[in-house]
């Protein structure tokens, strides 16, 4: 089972502690609550995995804070990094 941590209850990803393929089961820990969710693809370690379903342009959250948009829609599980969200930082 692959191992993720949630930095703030109003998260939408947490980063994995190693590398997590599809279909396995990862869970999150810090989340608020105990959380497990199918990774959706291959997440490399120290990437993030969505937590739950992300609208297009919708809010990336980590820290509590935005630090991105999501550039397509994102489903629970599927990796989340620069080929699915644009920096909001200017």
């Amino acid at each position: 089972m692959g191992r993720a941590i949630c930095m703030h209850p109003e998260d939408n990803v947490a980063t994995v502690l190693s590398d997590v393929d599809a279909g396995q089961e990862v869970e999150v820990e810090g989340a608020g609550k105990p959380l497990r969710i199918e990774a959706g693809e291959d997440v490399p370690f120290g990437h993030k995995i969505a937590l739950a379903s992300i609208a297009a342009q919708k809010k990336i959250k980590k820290y509590g804070e935005t630090i991105g948009i999501a550039t397509s829609a994102i489903k629970p599980g599927m990796h989340v990094h620069v080929h699915n969200i644009k920096s909001s930082r200017r």
